[in-house]
């Protein structure tokens, strides 16, 4: 479980297919702070577990099932990826329940400066629309957000300073993938209403 609070931007220093599963090896300093081997990390939003490290970088095993359905496909050495280190009992949540478990890819459709702020607008998978409401919550590339517009399948959050300082965010374009993941709570309140008994 996570809160969507990116902890340090990392840079992926190897993504290479082995015989069993892809290992993709990232460049951290936080996120190295206390690890152990199995330990899940949320890179770019997506929960991933802790098979190797060393005092400089994290190893990770990807299953191609990963790699297809994220935008891991897209990532390349010295790429920037957002991490975030499981949420502990004892910390803040200061953002909102993040999985890890990537619901779809979305596409950048705007990303502007507009005033001190910047507005992102991402098309999401068709019917992803449902599962976003206005002033509700989304994880953007593992990033916890507020939805400023929804319309249809599309969604427009706004960016501080900060939030750019801090994660990958400022090095997307329009026509990039981002990995989505939408809120726990409204995905378990609509399948109990589809099979709410008459």
């Amino acid at each position: 479980m996570f809160t969507g609070i990116i902890e340090e931007t990392g840079s992926v220093i190897a993504f290479t297919s082995g015989p069993k599963a892809w290992r993709l090896s990232i460049g951290a300093r936080i996120a190295l702070d206390g690890v152990a081997l199995g330990d899940s990390i949320a890179v770019n939003g997506c929960c991933l577990t802790v098979v190797e490290f060393d005092a400089t970088t994290l190893h990770f095993d990807v299953l191609e099932e990963s790699r297809r359905l994220t935008s891991f496909s897209a990532l390349a050495v010295g790429a920037p990826v957002n991490l975030e280190r499981s949420l502990r009992f004892d910390g803040k949540v200061g953002g909102h329940f993040v999985t890890g478990h990537v619901d779809g890819l979305g596409v950048v459709e705007v990303f502007e400066r507009r005033g001190n702020d910047h507005y992102l607008k991402v098309r999401g998978p068709v019917g992803s629309g449902r599962h976003v409401i206005h002033k509700g919550s989304i994880a953007i590339d593992g990033i916890s957000l507020t939805v400023a517009e929804v319309e249809g399948d599309c969604l427009a959050v706004w960016l501080i300073p900060h939030t750019l300082a801090v994660t990958n965010l400022r090095m997307r374009r329009a026509g990039e993938a981002v990995n989505l993941e939408f809120d726990l709570l409204g995905k378990y309140v609509e399948k109990l209403a589809v099979f709410r008994p008459s």
